[in-house]
């Protein structure tokens, strides 16, 4: 019985390399007719055949797969723990919800404030305001986009507690400056790395400077799983707290293949306040928790992805050189990236800001890029005070946030994901030429 079904198995993930190269394959690239997109999935026979042979084994939620995957990341990391959730945004409300737990020391409480960028994606914020924490906004940098580590001594206050800060499009934090300030100040720091993933300062991959760090596995980042992300952290405590937080606020940190005694071999005979006999530790709550897992499946096609990040990796950067080579010709009208001397980043797209007294508007050029076929999008939320559901929520400003404002008014990026190839490349860059062609013209 045990011969047929692996037969079976085996002919089955062989039907299915052989419907990805029917059906799935990469089709021939037309310019002017094929999308360029600034994003998509990366994936071949071996994310399907991973995902259908977990399929066969019917393990619905998290279970070996999400171990492996836990596992995985963590060492790619350098970190000792990696927690698997169900978006990029779930670990970040999971790393600020934990950071809030009683269980600590000097957990973070309602009123205190946490240091985030005005510019950038609302799941950074929303979490923040989520826990009843005061999010304390200071501007950006231009060309890399990210928090301005100048204004992190003047954000300081009483009640600061935190920094939050992300990794915009993949362009390391100075993060020297940024944990110098948090030292000094006893400042919880998490790392949203969602855009990030490979990225290094002073050879150090972000997400691993900080107390906490987040990753997303969502379908435009660096790997997929579909839906999914991760929370990272070398702290032993700080990880359990997430995964209870992550799993419904219960305290057993049981594993697929714990024992049915648990994992502490004493699973029953745990204690509860007040009641005079034990308590199953599957059942004890600690924390006020979610169901934020990850399933087996999800997991299956992220253990095949990360086998191939560093290729990844390596194709992201290699088309971001290839679009800095070719747009360094405009520079007269457009502000192009910046980053650190001592960052490597793992680049999740290409920003670009039209230059004030530019003869064109953002919206000219983005008009004529998406006419062609070319994707692109804005830079996020830019200044997210600008936007109506952060309008009125609590909050603290330091200065005016020029540079958001700017953000939101003149910024855009198209992609460097390793779909893109050297064809499209070409044709993107041909797009842009052709546009200031015109441009010389008028």
């Amino acid at each position: 019985m045990t011969d047929t079904r692996e037969t079976l198995r085996r002919h089955i993930l062989e039907l299915v390399a052989e419907y990805y190269a029917t059906a799935h394959a990469p089709r021939p690239f037309v310019p002017g007719q094929t999308r360029v997109q600034y994003a998509g999935r990366v994936y071949d026979a071996q994310e399907m055949t991973a995902a259908v042979d977990s399929l066969l084994d019917f393990w619905l939620t998290a279970g070996p797969r999400a171990a492996a995957l836990e596992d995985g990341l963590a060492d790619f990391l350098g970190l000792r723990h990696a927690l698997l959730v169900n978006s990029g945004s779930s670990a970040n409300l999971v790393a600020v919800a934990a950071l809030c737990s009683r269980r600590l020391e000097r957990p973070l409480q309602p009123g205190d404030e946490v240091i985030t960028p005005a510019m950038g994606f609302p799941t950074t914020v929303a979490p923040i305001l989520q826990n009843q924490l005061t999010p304390v906004f200071v501007d950006c940098r231009l060309g890399d986009y990210n928090l301005d580590p100048a204004q992190l001594e003047p954000a300081l206050s009483a009640r600061t507690r935190a920094i939050f800060v992300a990794h915009t499009l993949g362009n390391p934090v100075e993060m020297a400056a940024l944990m110098d300030v948090a030292r000094a100040h006893d400042l919880y720091v998490i790392e949203d790395a969602c855009d990030a993933l490979g990225s290094t300062y002073d050879g150090q991959m972000v997400g691993s400077f900080g107390d906490l760090g987040t990753l997303s596995f969502y379908p435009a980042h660096h790997m997929t799983t579909g839906e999914g992300g991760a929370v990272v952290t070398n702290s032993p405590r700080l990880a359990r707290i997430a995964r209870s937080i992550r799993d419904w606020g219960r305290d057993c940190w049981c594993r697929h293949d714990s024992p049915p005694t648990g994992a502490c071999n004493r699973r029953f005979e745990w204690t509860i306040p007040g009641l005079d006999e034990p308590y199953d530790h599957r059942y004890l709550f600690v924390e006020i928790g979610y169901n934020l897992k990850m399933t087996d499946v999800q997991a299956a096609i992220g253990v095949a992805q990360l086998e191939k990040l560093p290729g990844f990796v390596a194709a992201r950067r290699r088309n971001f050189a290839a679009l800095y080579a070719g747009l360094q010709q405009y520079e007269e009208f457009l502000l192009l990236p910046t980053w650190s001397e001592r960052a490597d980043p793992s680049w999740f797209a290409f920003p670009i800001t039209v230059r004030e007294g530019a003869p064109f508007t953002r919206r000219d050029l983005t008009t004529f890029l998406e006419a062609r076929n070319v994707e692109t999008r804005l830079l996020f939320a830019g200044n997210i005070l600008r936007q109506p559901g952060y309008l009125d929520v609590p909050h603290r400003v330091v200065g005016s946030l020029p540079n958001s404002d700017r953000v939101l008014r003149a910024t855009f990026f198209v992609g460097v994901y390793p779909g893109l190839d050297t064809p499209r490349l070409d044709y993107m860059l041909a797009c842009f030429e052709d546009f200031f062609t015109a441009q010389r013209r008028t």
